[in-house]
C-alpha cells in the first residue's frame, strides 16, 4: 500500500508578522538600510518546514483586500488593527518573487482571507487522500482539524514545533469536537480580529458554556438558565453572539481548486533565488539553499552546475527530485549553521602557535616588515581594568595568523609583551583591531603604549553603515560570509560553570584567537575600500580613530564617587516616596499597587473617572497609564502629578542612588564608564556602567545625583565645561538664517531676541514667559515640533501656538528653507549629513506611510544638527587630550556628557587650565557664529556645573 502523500499549506501574513516581530528588538538591517526582519523570518519558516517534513506538496496562502463577506456582516472586523509596518510591505513582493522562483504556487484570490482558502483547499485535498498539514500560529485554525487534517505551529524561541490532531485541540480548548472552536472563538471573541463576542466571557467562561450547552445557538436558547449580570449581558447581545460565531466560521466554498501537479514540490530556479537572496544580502540562507539544493540531485554522476537543473522544473516521476535530501530532521544548529558560511571546520587556514625563542625571534621580524598588521588581545575577563593577557595573535594575510600565549605569572607575562614594545611604538607600522579602545587599555595595564595608525574596523563599519550591527561575528558572516567561532563554543556560555580562557586547550585557544586576527585583518581590507566610497575616511582618520585613545585614557581615570552622600540621598527618596505614596492612596481612597498599570488604570479611569469615558486600551485590554497619557492628564489633576512624581524618583532611587555604590571599582575606588563610539547613529557619545548621559538634571533631586560626583582629592577641583546652546549656534550656521546669525554674533540671548521677534515687541520689554515660549520653540523646531507639541509643552493654546510657530517662521525664513532643502537631499540621496561628513541613512524617507515618513523627515533635519555638535565636541576632546599629554599636565579629563567636558583639576594649574580649554573648545570648529563655553568650578559636579 502506498504512502498517503502530504499536503503543507502556508498561511502567509501570520508566518510573515511573526518572522518581523521575532527581530523587533534587533531588526536585520543590511546593507543598503532595508528592513529585511520579515522576509527573513517568513524564509526560515519556509526553510524549516521544507527541510524537516520534506513535503510531496507545498503551497502558500496570501490576503488580498481582506474578507468581503465578513466586512460586510461587520464593517468593524478587523478595524483596530494597526498599520502594516513598512518592512512588511516591503516584503510581499520578494517573498513572492521567492516562491516564484522556486515553484511553489501563490494562493491569492481578492475579497477572501487566506484562513479561508487554506480551509477550502484543506477539505479538497482530504477527499483526495491527503494529510494535510496547516502552517500557522494562528489557533482559529483549530476548527478545521480532522482525521486528516492538522495544525503545524513553526518553532519558535527555542521551543519545537506544535503539531494539533484531534485529541490536542480537544484537549487545548477542552471540548468534544474540533467544530466547537468556532463556538468558542464566537463566545470569547478576538481582540485581534475585532470580533466582539459575548460581553463578560472569557476563555474560563466560553470553555465551561460549552461543557454545559455544546455550541452557542444551545447557549443562547436555555439563558433562562443562567444567573445574574452574565444572563443580562447575554439574553441582551444574543444577537452580537450568533455574529462573532459567523464572523469566526472560517470558509470552505471559496472559488479554488487544489490541483496535485501544481502543488507538487519541485526543483527551484537556483539562478533566481541566489539573485534574490545576494539583493536581500542573505549569504546564510544562499549558502545553505545551494548546499542542500546541489547535493539533491538523484543522479549521483551528475554535473550539480548543470543550467538545466537551474532553469525548470525536473519532470514528475516516482523517483521525484527531493529537494532537501541531504538534511536530516535532527541535525544540530551547528552543522546547519555551517552550511549557510564557511567556517574553520570547511576553510584552509594556517594558524600557527608561537612559543620558544627562534619561534618569537621570527615573529617580530615578520611583523616588524610589515606596513599593517592586526592584532587582537585574549585576556580573562571583559573588565579591562583587571583582565589579564592570555595570548595575542597577530595577522598580516588572509588565512594566515600567529598565536602569542602569555604565561599566568604576571611577571613573565611583563618580560614577553616587553619583547613587543618595538612593533607597538613602531610609527610606520598600522594597527588593525575590532574595538581596539580595550586593547589599549589591556595594554596599558602593561605600560605598553600604541603608536601610528590605528584602523578600527567596529567604527569603521559604523560610519559605513551607522544603522547595522558592528560585532565582528555579523560583520565577518554580512561581508566574508564566514562564521567565526563564538566565544560560547569555546568557554560556555555566560553562569558559574563558564571557564576561563586559561582553562581551554592551547590549540583551541589557537584557533579561536588567530582566526578572529585573520577575519579582521580581511574585514579591514574591505572597510578600507568603503570609507573612500561613502566619503567618510577623513572623518575616521581625523576623528574617530583619534578619540580611541583619548576614551581609553578617560575609561582608566574614572571619577570619585561620594557612597555616604547617595546612600543618605537614598534615605531622603525613600522618604519622599512614602510621603507621596500616602497622599495618592487617600485621595484614591485605598492602597493599590502602584507600580501595577492594570490597577492604576482602574483606580484612575474607572473609580476616579479622570479624562472622560474614552481612556485609550493597550492590546491587552487594560488601560494605558504610560507617560505620555499620564502627562497629559497632569494639568488638571494633582494625583496624576503625584503618580509621575512618585514614579520618577523611584527610577532615580533605583536606577542610579542605589546602583551607582555598586559600580565603584574596588581597587581604584572611582567608577569607569564605557564610552561607546558606534551605538547613536547621529555620532554622539553613549556611555554605559554606569550610563552618565541619562542623569536627569531637569529636577531637584536628579541634579542632587551629581552632587555625588566629585573631585579626586583636597588638591584637585572639579572644572565644567559646556557649550553653551550649540545646537541652536550649529542650525544657525548651517542654515545661514542672518536673523540668527547677528543674534549670536552680537551675544544676544538668543531666546530674548526670538521673543522680541515672534511677540513684536522691544529687546527690554520682552516677559519671562515670553523668552520661555521663544525658548521651547527654539529647541523644538530642531525636532519638528507641532502646534500640539507645543501646546502640551506650554500654557498656550493650540491655536497660539499655532500663530507662535509661523510668527517664528517669518522672523526667521531661511529656516524654513534649510528644513525643507535638507527633507529634499534626504529624498534624493537617502541620506544626510553633518559639517565633517558623517552619515545619516533615512531608508523610511520615501515611505508610503505618513507616520513613519514624519520620522525620517524629523531626522533628516535634527540628525546634522546633532551630529555636528558631536563632532565638535569630540574635535574638542582630541585637542585638550594631546595637550595634557604633550605638556605633562597633572589634571585629567574625565566625562564627556552630551555637550559637556568635567575635568579633574589640580589646584596647582586651575587658573592656567581655564583659559586652555576655553580656548580649545570654542575653537574647535569654525562657524559662522561663535562657540560660546560656560565654565564652572566646583568640588563636586553639580557645584561646578
Amino acid at each position: 500500500m502506498s504512502q498517503q502523500k502530504r499536503l503543507f499549506l502556508l498561511d502567509a501574513y501570520a508566518l510573515i508578522f511573526r518572522g518581523y516581530y521575532a527581530f523587533i528588538k534587533n531588526p536585520r538591517i543590511n546593507s543598503k538600510g532595508m528592513d529585511t526582519s520579515a522576509i527573513m523570518g517568513f524564509m526560515n519558516s519556509l526553510m524549516d518546514v521544507i527541510k524537516r517534513e520534506k513535503p510531496d506538496h507545498l503551497a502558500v496562502a496570501f490576503d488580498k483586500g481582506g474578507s468581503e463577506l465578513r466586512n460586510e456582516l461587520f464593517p468593524e472586523y478587523k478595524a483596530n488593527r494597526d498599520a502594516t509596518p513598512e518592512a512588511i510591505k516591503i516584503a510581499v513582493p520578494y517573498i513572492q518573487e521567492l516562491l516564484k522562483a522556486m515553484h511553489i504556487p501563490i494562493i491569492e484570490v481578492s475579497g477572501f482571507e487566506a484562513d479561508d482558502l487554506i480551509g477550502t483547499i484543506a477539505k479538497q485535498a482530504e477527499k483526495e487522500n491527503y494529510k494535510v498539514y496547516m502552517v500557522t500560529p494562528d489557533k482559529d485554525f483549530a476548527q478545521l482539524v480532522s482525521e486528516n487534517i492538522f495544525m503545524y505551529k513553526p518553532a519558535r524561541m527555542g521551543n519545537g514545533i506544535e503539531i494539533w490532531g484531534i485529541p490536542e485541540v480537544l484537549a487545548k480548548f477542552e471540548i468534544e469536537r474540533p467544530e466547537q472552536v468556532i463556538d468558542y472563538l464566537g463566545m470569547m471573541g478576538d481582540s485581534a480580529d475585532n470580533i466582539p463576542g459575548l460581553p463578560g466571557v472569557g476563555e474560563k467562561t466560553a470553555k465551561k458554556f460549552l461543557a454545559e450547552y455544546g455550541s452557542m445557538e444551545n447557549l443562547l436558547a436555555n439563558t433562562h438558565e443562567l444567573k445574574g449580570a452574565i444572563k443580562t449581558k447575554i439574553e441582551a447581545n444574543k444577537e452580537l453572539g450568533l455574529l462573532s460565531k459567523r464572523l469566526a466560521t472560517i470558509l470552505l466554498d471559496c472559488p479554488v481548486t487544489f490541483n496535485e501537479s501544481d502543488y507538487e514540490l519541485s526543483t527551484p530556479d537556483v539562478e533566481k533565488t541566489d539573485a534574490l537572496f545576494n539583493e536581500l544580502e542573505f549569504r546564510r540562507m544562499a549558502e545553505q539553499f545551494d548546499a542542500i539544493f546541489k547535493k539533491g540531485s538523484t543522479d549521483s554522476s551528475s554535473n550539480p552546475s548543470d543550467a538545466a537543473l537551474y532553469k525548470k522544473p525536473q519532470p514528475k516521476n516516482d523517483d521525484q527530485f527531493d529537494l532537501f535530501a541531504s538534511a536530516t530532521t535532527t541535525e544540530a544548529a551547528t552543522e546547519v549553521h555551517q552550511q549557510f558560511y564557511s567556517t574553520l571546520e570547511n576553510t584552509a587556514h594556517s594558524y600557527q602557535i608561537i612559543q620558544g625563542e627562534l619561534g618569537l625571534k621570527l615573529l617580530l621580524q615578520n611583523i616588524e616588515k610589515q606596513h599593517s598588521v592586526c592584532f587582537d588581545t585574549e585576556t580573562t575577563g571583559l573588565n579591562a581594568l583587571h583582565a589579564e593577557l592570555v595570548g595575542i595573535s597577530f595577522s598580516y594575510e588572509k588565512g594566515k595568523a600567529f598565536y602569542v600565549p602569555f604565561p599566568e605569572n604576571q611577571e613573565e607575562a611583563q618580560v614577553l609583551i616587553n619583547r613587543f614594545i618595538p612593533f607597538f611604538e613602531n610609527e610606520n607600522i598600522e594597527k588593525i583591531g575590532q574595538n581596539l579602545k580595550y586593547d589599549l587599555k589591556i595594554l596599558s595595564n602593561y605600560n605598553i603604549v600604541v603608536k601610528g595608525k590605528l584602523f578600527d574596523t567596529m567604527i569603521a563599519h559604523y560610519l559605513i553603515n551607522p544603522d547595522m550591527r558592528h560585532n565582528m561575528d555579523i560583520l565577518s558572516e554580512t561581508y566574508l560570509k564566514y562564521s567565526p567561532k563564538s566565544i560560547e563554543a569555546l568557554i560556555g556560555k555566560k553562569g558559574k560553570n563558564q571557564k576561563s580562557m586559561r582553562d581551554v586547550t592551547l590549540e583551541e585557544v589557537k584557533e579561536y584567537a588567530a582566526e578572529d586576527a585573520d577575519v579582521t585583518f580581511q574585514l579591514k581590507e574591505l572597510f578600507a575600500v568603503e570609507l573612500e566610497k561613502t566619503a567618510t575616511k577623513k572623518l575616521f582618520e581625523e576623528i574617530e580613530i583619534p578619540l580611541v585613545e583619548v576614551l581609553a585614557s578617560m575609561e582608566k581615570e574614572g571619577i570619585r564617587l561620594d557612597t555616604a552622600f547617595l546612600h543618605s540621598l537614598s534615605e531622603d527618596l525613600n522618604n519622599d516616596i512614602k510621603t507621596l505614596e500616602a497622599t495618592i492612596y487617600e485621595v484614591a481612597g485605598e492602597q493599590f499597587n502602584l507600580a501595577s498599570p492594570k490597577q492604576l488604570g482602574d483606580i484612575l479611569f474607572d473609580k476616579l473617572k479622570i479624562g472622560g469615558a474614552k481612556q485609550k486600551k493597550t492590546k491587552t485590554g487594560q488601560y494605558a497609564t504610560g507617560e505620555e497619557v499620564l502627562s497629559y492628564l497632569a494639568l488638571e489633576h494633582q494625583i496624576v502629578k503625584d503618580i509621575l512624581e512618585w514614579r520618577q524618583l523611584n527610577k532615580l532611587k533605583t536606577t542610579y542612588v542605589d546602583a551607582l555604590p555598586t559600580q565603584v571599582d574596588a581597587d581604584t575606588l572611582r567608577v569607569h564608564t564605557d564610552y561607546m563610539q558606534t551605538v547613536a547613529a547621529t555620532g554622539r557619545l553613549s556611555s554605559n556602567n554606569p550610563n552618565l548621559q541619562n542623569i536627569p538634571i531637569r529636577t531637584e533631586r536628579g541634579r542632587q545625583i551629581r552632587k555625588a560626583f566629585v573631585a579626586r582629592d583636597e588638591n584637585y577641583t572639579l572644572i565644567s565645561a559646556d557649550y553653551s546652546q550649540i545646537e541652536l549656534r550649529v542650525i544657525a550656521a548651517l542654515s545661514g538664517e542672518e536673523n540668527m546669525i547677528k543674534a549670536f554674533q552680537n551675544n544676544e540671548d538668543i531666546h530674548k531676541s526670538t521673543a522680541s521677534k515672534v511677540f513684536n515687541v522691544p529687546l527690554e520689554e520682552v516677559t519671562r514667559e515670553q523668552r520661555s515660549h521663544a525658548k521651547t520653540v527654539n529647541f523644538g523646531i530642531i525636532y519638528g515640533v507641532s502646534a500640539f507639541g507645543l501646546s502640551n509643552q506650554t500654557d498656550l493654546s493650540r491655536a497660539e501656538s499655532a500663530a507662535l510657530i509661523e510668527a517664528y517662521y517669518k522672523s526667521y525664513p531661511r529656516l524654513k528653507s534649510y528644513i525643507s532643502e535638507q527633507v529634499e537631499f534626504a529624498r534624493d540621496n537617502g541620506y544626510v549629513q553633518t559639517i565633517l561628513g558623517r552619515r545619516r541613512y533615512l531608508k523610511d524617507i520615501n515611505s508610503q506611510n505618513a507616520i513613519v515618513r514624519g520620522g525620517a523627515e524629523r531626522n533628516a533635519v535634527n540628525a546634522p544638527i546633532q551630529g555636528s555638535a558631536a563632532d565638535i565636541i569630540k574635535i574638542a576632546m582630541i585637542n585638550i587630550h594631546n595637550k595634557l599629554k604633550s605638556e605633562n599636565w597633572k589634571s585629567k579629563m574625565l566625562l564627556q556628557v552630551h555637550d559637556e567636558l568635567v575635568f579633574d583639576v589640580h589646584n596647582d594649574e586651575l587658573e592656567k587650565i581655564q583659559p586652555m580649554i576655553k580656548h580649545e573648545m570654542e575653537n574647535a570648529f569654525t562657524l559662522d557664529v561663535p562657540l560660546i563655553i560656560d565654565l564652572g568650578i566646583g568640588k563636586d559636579w553639580l557645584e561646578a556645573h
